[in-house]
């Protein structure tokens, strides 16, 4: 199996990326912004950092990088099998490939701490999870507030695309005032057909020196998806 990595002018966990890749047996095929294919790859991770510095909006240059319409042509024939973590997600959602964007955190500071998330809906892309089945994972970053609509946001609960969830040690989903970031519904990722997003970061969890090792486990659920 081989799984394209992406990186843009400012990721940063890239590296971190294709060393949890390697772990779990799968070649990483490195890709650059400027490259117009993926290599062969049938999945893509788009890796944390802060592509492009984060100025305009985080993401929002990153998304039309040309690596991007590559992405999303094979999306569009139900060929690839994505995975945004962190400013992964918010290229993501700036591409119109995931609903939604994520603004300022409720508090307006960066925050990198650990978390609780739990599995709000099963996607049908990745059966391996299972709807309340949590992990433990960091996040890193200002702009991670999902948002959108009230209405909006009712629809994607109803249509399943509402993945993750913040909790707490139990595996109690919290509310939008106690999660880290003030998101919307406490979203924590989305899914929707063969494209995932979600803040935390996995790649960051692979072993219990670092923490947890419940991000292995995220990305081996991943890597099944059909």
């Amino acid at each position: 199996m081989k799984a394209a990595v992406v990186t843009f002018p400012g990721s940063n966990c890239d590296e971190d990326t294709v060393i949890a890749l390697e772990r779990l047996g799968v070649e990483p095929v490195r890709r650059w912004y400027k490259d117009t294919d993926l290599g062969g790859a049938e999945w893509v991770i788009l890796p944390g950092g802060f592509s492009y510095g984060d100025y305009l909006r985080s993401g929002a240059l990153a998304a039309r990088a040309p690596i991007m319409d590559a992405v999303e042509q094979l999306v569009a024939r139900d060929q690839l099998h994505v995975l945004g973590i962190c400013n992964g997600f918010q290229i993501l959602c700036e591409r119109g490939l995931l609903p939604g964007a994520l603004r300022a955190n409720r508090d307006g500071k960066f925050r990198c701490t650990w978390e609780g998330v739990r599995v709000a809906s099963a996607p049908s892309a990745w059966p391996g999870f299972q709807v309340g089945q949590s992990f433990r994972l960091p996040i890193a970053h200002r702009e991670g507030a999902f948002t959108v609509s009230e209405q909006e946001l009712d629809r994607l609960f109803q249509e399943g695309t509402v993945f993750l969830q913040y909790c707490d040690r139990e595996g109690r989903v919290v509310d939008e005032a106690a999660n880290p970031n003030g998101s919307m519904g406490a979203v924590a990722g989305l899914a929707r057909g063969r494209v995932m997003g979600l803040m935390p970061h996995p790649e960051r969890a692979v072993s219990q020196f670092l923490g947890s090792e419940d991000g292995l486990e995220f990305l081996r659920l991943w890597l099944q998806g059909r």
